[in-house]
């Protein structure tokens, strides 16, 4: 029997790393929704000024998108049955940080994506993830696992249709 999952993917939005596991979900056909933050970096930027008005100084700019923004990741985190969150290599991520511990807080599992070399930054983080794993390809193994039952060994160059 299958297991229906909704799958909140936070953090990183400068890779298609998002695309790579919805290609993989798809492909595999699994049960799984996909939701996530507005990746548009302008819209995310200044939606609280394009719908709430201008602002003079920059941080209240930024005060009214983050929190037109926290409505978006507060519902779709509670929504969730699984939390990933991805690490990139550029920018200081700590909205992904926030999200990992906003989940943690509520109780929702999450795993954590990312390269070897931010495995000591993020140890805090790792330490309460259910899963650190550092590509696409692994979370869509987890993703099927969990949802069918069904073990694969992930790799790039290897679909994970077998």
């Amino acid at each position: 029997m299958d297991v229906e999952l909704t799958v909140y993917l936070s953090g990183e939005i400068h890779t298609d790393w998002r695309e790579r596991i919805a290609e993989g979900v798809d492909e595999l056909d699994l049960p799984v929704d996909l939701t996530g933050p507005v990746t548009d970096h302008a819209a995310s930027d200044d939606c609280g000024i394009t719908i709430l008005g201008p602002e003079a100084d920059n941080f209240w700019k930024d005060h009214k998108g983050a929190k037109l923004n926290a409505i978006r990741t507060r519902t779709l985190i509670g929504e969730a049955d699984l939390v990933v969150v991805r690490f990139g290599d550029k920018y200081r991520q700590w909205n992904a940080a926030f999200d990992a511990g906003y989940a943690a807080a509520q109780g929702t599992p999450y795993i954590v994506m990312h390269d070897k070399e931010h495995t000591h930054a993020l140890k805090e983080v790792d330490a309460q993830a259910f899963a650190v794993c550092e590509t696409p390809e692994q979370v869509v193994a987890i993703l099927r696992y969990i949802t069918r039952g069904e073990l694969v060994r992930p790799s790039p160059s290897l679909s994970l249709v077998r």
